[in-house]
């Protein structure tokens, strides 16, 4: 029997997360309570209560798989599965397309969920860097190496997760041509798009870019709706086939009232308001972050990311990540995440996407602790 590897990232943050003061761990910007998403719709409350709490389509009621496709060019709703969040959609993708002894390559740093998979299932699982000495730019010959002979599969995540970047539309066609020459498919985890901190136009997709391509989204991170444990899988008809059978197996369906709250979300009237909100707290938290980097500086270094709400700070002391962050927990009630689960030593993954207030907060206890150092 194989030894299962935990998926240490979310067994720190099951473990953690609400026993603090202070969160600055989580990936998103703050969220949206209920009454507001319905305010931004323009929609009473009183209408949810004719929604039949049943078994909704499986995968995903129909005017929610259409606004999903509408958002990935060629796309229809026959290429779209709804799943349990971003996660039920790599890991059902990842059982459905890499059979044991087969190749993977995933990208690193990255949520580290679909390395786990592949190595629980007993992937022949390679690796390929970000090159945190040019800005965490794409290491192409190492990218070429993993896949040398072959793959089933290339996992990328874009923008990334932990360090913000977003790949170059260069890297996005030297990615996109290793999955060709290797015959490989190319899962591309797309959860951040739209949660750009500079741009206002959105991340583009690899959707398109081969005929390859699995498309990975949610509802989490850019729309600021992690509750509603809405991501999607955007793919070929006969993968969707494929994974789709897996998700028979493993959750069945999201819940019929989160699949009609996405629907509203999606909405062509509600879509820009929700990124708006999401790049306003990106920007408004940022100046924050980048003042505390700026106090600590000969101590903590940062890459300004690209999108995403938030940002991997790498710093200078002996002590490794898990101890330095179990000390800020333990002695500031503060949570951020040690780069140890990102398999990146001395870094910390910090989240800004919040009210200001609550984040300043946040960074000045943390200050604390590195203040002894």
């Amino acid at each position: 029997m194989n030894l299962f590897t935990p998926f240490a990232l979310e067994e720190f943050m099951s473990r953690f997360e609400q026993g603090v003061d202070i969160n600055l761990s989580e990936s998103g910007v703050h969220p949206l309570t209920l009454g507001e998403l319905l305010d931004l719709a323009g929609t009473d409350a009183d209408r949810l209560r004719d929604i039949e709490i049943n078994y909704p389509h499986v995968e995903g009621i129909p005017p929610l798989r259409e606004a999903i496709a509408s958002l990935y060019p060629g796309a229809g709703p026959e290429n779209v599965l709804v799943t349990v969040g971003a996660i039920e959609a790599n890991y059902d993708v990842t059982r459905a397309l890499v059979p044991a002894g087969e190749r993977m390559a995933v990208m690193v740093p990255n949520y580290l969920q679909i390395w786990g998979v592949a190595r629980n299932h007993g992937a022949d699982l390679r690796t390929f860097g970000l090159d945190q000495d040019a800005g965490w730019a794409l290491d192409l010959p190492g990218l070429e190496q993993a896949v040398a002979g072959g793959a089933r599969l290339i996992a990328v995540c874009n923008p990334n997760n932990p360090t913000g970047r977003t790949l170059t539309p260069a890297e996005m066609t030297a990615v996109a041509d290793a999955a060709d020459v290797s015959g490989a498919w190319l899962l591309a985890d797309e959860v951040y798009r739209g949660a750009e901190r500079l741009a206002d136009q959105e991340t583009p997709s690899f959707w398109g870019m081969t005929d390859r391509v699995i498309a990975i989204g949610s509802m989490s991170k850019a729309y600021g709706l992690p509750g509603l444990r809405i991501g999607w899988a955007v793919a070929p008809t006969d993968v969707v086939e494929q994974v789709w059978r897996r998700h028979e197996y493993t959750t069945i369906s999201a819940s019929m009232l989160a699949n009609h709250l996405a629907v509203l979300a999606l909405s062509p009237e509600v879509r820009p308001k929700l990124l708006e909100r999401t790049r306003r707290y990106i920007r408004a938290g940022y100046p924050v972050f980048a003042d505390w980097i700026d106090a600590h500086q000969g101590l903590l270094r940062a890459d300004p990311p690209d999108a995403a709400a938030i940002a991997f700070v790498g710093y200078r002391a002996e002590l490794p990540s898990e101890a330095l962050v179990d000390r800020i927990r333990r002695e500031q009630s503060v949570l951020v995440v040690p780069g140890a689960l990102f398999g990146v030593e001395r870094h910390l993954r910090v989240s800004f996407g919040l009210p200001p207030s609550y984040l300043a907060e946040g960074l000045d206890r943390i200050g604390r602790v590195l203040e002894s150092f």
